[in-house]
């Protein structure tokens, strides 16, 4: 049974706790990250762990930015487990997050597989939630959601890739289901919901959802000024739409959106990364070089 949310009195959904389960049960993990400024890097200030969810030592190619690879152990997630994910940036530090692979949700008998992250940027902090994408396998049953909560003169940028099936195997996700809902607050409002609902098998939301594609893909960004998304839209005139990645960008008052179908991971994380440069160049002056995992 799905637990339930209860809302704070600043109207902020509160999360139950998860208790570890016997593995026949389904792991329960849960793993809180804050992030803090030490004055010459960004540090990892506070960090609880309960269950399989865990970090490696934070790297610092960048010197002063704290990239961290989210692990969990088990290797995938299947039916019954529950994760929880929440990563806080408080004034001043800079982190980014990465995973070292995809995350791959097994096939399901009629069990629940759950994640969830809650990301929040406060005031003068830049926070990057960029993991590889997820995998759902045909049969499962998977719910993810994301809350991301964002002050103001905070900088982010942060995606999802999803991957319905395993296509280059030629495997469709012809049953099970996937659904779930990813939330933007700004200050405190509401500025973006949007729902993930999928039916393996189903033929309308396969080919007017999807476009007959097994890949979608989100990426949020804080937008600072008036021409940042006109700068997102000269960067997609080098991606027409194909039949290997259609993508488009749209503004939702301070927050930048680019959308993307495709048939596979690489082109799409290509281009999300491109983006990411981009900004982070205008924001701080430099083009990064994108984390060596993600040639992996």
């Amino acid at each position: 049974m799905e637990a339930v949310e209860e809302l704070n009195m600043a109207g902020v959904a509160q999360t139950p706790p998860i208790n570890t389960l016997n593995r026949s049960d389904g792991w329960k993990a849960e793993l809180t990250l804050g992030f803090t400024d030490r004055g010459d890097k960004t540090v990892v200030g506070h960090k609880t762990q309960l269950g399989p969810l865990a970090i490696q030592r934070p790297l610092y190619p960048e010197g002063d930015v704290c990239h961290i690879y989210l692990l969990h152990p088990p290797g995938g997630v299947v039916g019954g487990d529950e994760l929880l994910i929440k990563a806080t940036a408080y004034p001043g530090a800079h982190a980014l997050v990465t995973t070292p692979g995809a995350t791959k949700f097994y096939r399901s008998e009629g069990k629940v597989a759950r994640q969830k992250q809650i990301l929040t940027a406060k005031s003068g902090s830049c926070l990057e939630w960029l993991p590889q994408e997820n995998i759902f396998f045909p049969t499962g049953q998977v719910r993810v959601d994301t809350e991301i909560y964002l002050e103001t003169d905070a900088l982010f940028m942060g995606w999802e890739l999803h991957c319905f099936g395993r296509p280059a195997l030629n495997e469709c996700f012809e049953a099970g289901r996937v659904w779930g809902k990813t939330q933007v607050f700004v200050d405190g409002k509401n500025i973006l919901t949007e729902n993930v609902q999928l039916l393996g098998g189903d033929k309308s939301i396969l080919n007017s959802g999807l476009q007959s594609f097994p890949m979608m893909g989100s990426l949020f960004i804080t937008a600072q000024s008036e021409d940042d998304l006109e700068m997102v839209q000269d960067l997609l005139r080098d991606y027409a739409p194909n039949n290997e990645l259609v993508i488009g960008a749209t503004q939702i008052e301070q927050l930048i959106v680019v959308r993307a179908l495709g048939k596979w991971t690489e082109p799409m994380l290509e281009v999300f990364a491109l983006i990411w440069q981009q900004f982070r160049h205008q924001w701080f002056g430099y083009v990064p070089e994108p984390p060596r995992i993600w040639a992996t």
